[in-house]
């Protein structure tokens, strides 16, 4: 690398474009679907649609790694991205149009993980240990305000332009904007350099090897695998808010711009907590911050000013939740092989996106809006608290396991250590 200082703010530009797909879909493509008839499930599996590629990216993330270099990648994939969300305003949004769509959904999606790839690799190289948190947050950031743009952005534009495909492929446009941040980060060298193609393959596989077999690593790639503080809900603020009588303005506001505005400032503010506490620890903590926005959205007066701030306050404690799962990921993987490692954790992350999104779509079925926030709420909580007591019980600090052990205590988890009074004390 070349030795060149940078600002964190730079991943958030790189990320947006990874972001407007899912925000797009969800929002703008959500609420015109949701116009044409197209029903609650059918949104739900479109909306899931945008993560499953990010489930199994872990396939294909040591090319970046092994073959071309970062910046190259991202402005390959990132051009693909653009075109994908250009394209999405060319089919029509009824239920004719859902097949069509979901290929350009997938293909999108798929390039995006690239993009996502990419610029971790680049942040895992470029961002010092101590400040790993605000990198995570600054990076989860715009993702989340991609999101914004994809869709608050994208369907108000929708909402006053003739034709769908002027409000694709202005978002589009802004997308292919985000490379002109590339220049201002360093080129990092190789980790992982000579030999052939599939012996530097084999060489990434085994540095992620030898992080999971880490205590850190271990822990979380457990913690991963967790639905807390996914805010998977989110995905159907557009579907659902004419519920609190909330009108497309509004949702168009508190589900794309604004929430995304408000979600990227909780990466940002999430990274510095992150920075000053245990990163997992805090993970858990902004997790049940995420349930209890979602029990709030659920039990008060159900009024449009209720919607608006109880949606924006669920985005921004999910703003925190993801900053710090950027943080320990960051944390456990070092540098290295850092796409292949990043994208294992990140493809086990994006796990509880895809089943919370249709898990979501059942419990709303059966039982309605209500039920189905506060059964995620409840999981949430539910898996966090598991966690805790499974890092207790099964993987002590000073345990027999040479290989779980050695962690520093600093930069490890918390929250099992015999010397704290309580698991979920976040001065610890």
């Amino acid at each position: 690398m070349t030795g060149r200082r940078m600002h964190p703010w730079l991943f958030l530009v790189l990320m947006i474009p990874f972001g407007v797909i899912a925000g797009y879909v969800a929002v703008t493509l959500g609420f015109q679907l949701g116009e044409a008839g197209v029903s609650v499930a059918e949104i739900s599996a479109l909306g899931a649609l945008t993560t499953l590629p990010h489930t199994f990216k872990f396939f294909w993330s040591p090319l970046v790694d092994v073959t071309l270099s970062q910046k190259k990648w991202y402005m390959i994939s990132m051009v693909l991205t653009a075109a994908a969300v250009a394209s999405f305003g060319l089919f029509p949004a009824t239920t004719a149009g859902l097949v069509a769509i979901g290929f350009a959904v997938t293909a999108g999606s798929v390039a995006s993980t690239v993009v996502g790839m990419s610029v971790e690799s680049l942040m895992a190289h470029s961002a010092a240990e101590e400040t790993k948190g605000q990198a995570g947050g600054w990076f989860m950031g715009g993702n989340l305000g991609g999101y914004g743009i994809g869709g608050g952005l994208g369907l108000m534009i929708a909402k006053r332009v003739s034709e769908p495909w002027m409000a694709s492929c202005s978002v589009a446009f802004l997308c292919v904007l985000c490379g002109l941040a590339l220049p201002g980060l360093p080129s990092p060298a190789r980790d992982i350099a000579g030999g052939g193609f599939f012996p530097r393959i084999g060489s990434s596989l085994m540095d992620l090897w030898i992080i999971v077999r880490q205590r850190r690593g271990l822990l979380a790639l457990i913690l991963c695998c967790l639905p807390v503080g996914v805010g998977a809900s989110s995905n159907l603020w557009s579907v659902l808010g004419h519920e609190w009588d909330a009108s497309p303005d509004r949702i168009a506001m508190v589900a794309g711009v604004a929430g995304g505005l408000v979600s990227a400032a909780g990466s940002i503010a999430g990274g510095f907590v992150c920075d000053r506490f245990p990163r997992q620890t805090s993970y858990l903590w902004f997790g049940i911050f995420v349930a209890q926005a979602g029990v709030a959205l659920a039990l008060l007066p159900r009024t449009p000013l209720m919607f608006t701030l109880c949606t924006l306050l669920f985005s921004f404690t999910t703003g925190l939740s993801w900053a710090a799962y950027s943080a320990f990921v960051l944390e456990a993987i070092g540098k290295g092989a850092a796409a292949t490692k990043f994208s294992a954790f990140a493809s086990l992350a994006n796990a509880p996106l895809a089943y919370m999104a249709v898990f979501n779509g059942i419990t709303w079925t059966k039982w309605g809006t209500t039920a189905m926030l506060l059964i995620e709420a409840g999981v949430g909580v539910l898996a966090a608290v598991l966690f805790v007591l499974a890092a207790k019980w099964f993987f002590p600090r000073a345990g027999s396991n040479p290989d779980l052990a050695g962690d520093s205590p600093d930069g490890g988890l918390s929250l099992p250590s015999c010397q704290q009074d309580s698991p979920l004390d976040p001065r610890n």
